[in-house]
């Protein structure tokens, strides 16, 4: 059996697409980071020409992490242990006691692209490049739009599990006390999964209607459009750290208007609200064990055919009978 199938999960630990590796902001020129996804260890640093670079973590010549002790110099980063300077594409560029550079002296440099205020990386298990882009949204950076309020997660599962949650139209009712379920619409093309609920919500002024539009963008990229009580955009990211747990972020931006922002009166309130939502969802989520063939519904909503979309994101067939 492959080690990334496990008797919990009866699907690999790591999907192919692009993800989140770090907020723009999280890295300044001049900076390293040392960082774990993929069940690997990686180097980040920002060059001082500000171009950000992601490579293995452990220099070629004897094995040092470049994150720890490593410093950037002009466009490259210095190991700490006998200062092999590697640039952002991976070859070394520098031996500060060596004639000769030896050929073979390369190490792999990741697919990285800044956009939306995140940088993304390409994982595929085959190596192959990328199939789909990292799209623009159009509110960040717009002056209408709050800057993002990000929050993190730690999570014991896997992407797959818990992203089922935007078409799980029932459980808002019953985990989240939404006054009625969401009446949910599913549109595919693609790479892109879009999902358009409309519920009803409770407000001090009485109950109005609510939109939730949610679009993944393949495994590692979710925006979330939320409407009614004020407009809110939600870009969630799930990188996988190992093959048990997820690094999950939320980033709010809220559109200004009248004085409603992320950060007081009712933009502060929606976005308490929604991280209320994702702590009774980790609950769920780290406790619970997901069923190749489960046992639904015709209230279920649109399980089925979000797990026919998510499963050419894998490179080999997703085990089944498990349960």
């Amino acid at each position: 059996m492959d080690r990334q199938i496990s008797q919990r999960f009866p699907f690999p630990a790591y999907a192919n697409g692009w993800f989140r590796i770090a907020y723009a902001d999280d890295i300044a020129a001049g900076e390293v980071k040392a960082l774990h996804y993929f069940g690997q260890h990686l180097v980040l640093f920002r060059d001082e020409e500000g171009e950000a670079h992601l490579l293995d973590a452990h220099c070629p010549h004897l094995g040092a992490h470049l994150g720890f002790g490593g410093t950037v110099d002009g466009k490259g980063i210095r190991c700490p242990f006998h200062a092999w300077l590697w640039d952002g594409e991976g070859r070394c560029i520098e031996i500060p006691y060596a004639k000769k550079i030896p050929r073979t002296a390369k190490m792999r440099a990741w697919l990285l692209v800044e956009r939306n205020g995140l940088l993304f990386t390409w994982y595929h298990d085959q190596d192959e490049p990328p199939s789909y882009e990292v799209p623009e949204l159009w509110q960040c950076g717009s002056s209408e739009w709050s800057p993002y309020q990000i929050r993190r997660w730690t999570v014991k599962s896997r992407w797959l599990d818990m992203n089922e949650n935007a078409v799980d139209q029932i459980h808002f009712r019953y985990v989240h006390g939404t006054h009625t379920s969401p009446e949910t619409e599913v549109d595919i093309d693609g790479h892109i999964l879009r999902c358009r609920s409309r519920m009803k919500m409770g407000t001090p002024q009485g109950e109005i209607t609510g939109g939730i539009d949610t679009t993944d963008y393949g495994p590692g990229l979710q925006t979330v459009d939320v409407s009614g009580i004020a407009e809110t955009l939600m870009v969630n990211t799930s990188t996988p750290i190992d093959e048990d747990t997820t690094d999950v972020s939320f980033a709010y931006a809220v559109r200004e208007v009248d004085g409603v922002s992320a950060t007081r009166g009712v933009g502060a309130a929606l976005v308490k609200d929604l991280e209320k939502q994702m702590a009774e969802d980790i609950v769920i989520w780290e406790n619970k064990h997901y069923y190749s063939r489960p046992l639904l519904c015709d209230g279920d909503g649109q399980i089925g055919t979000y797990r026919r979309w998510m499963k050419q994101f894998f490179s080999v067939p997703i085990l089944r009978g498990d349960d």
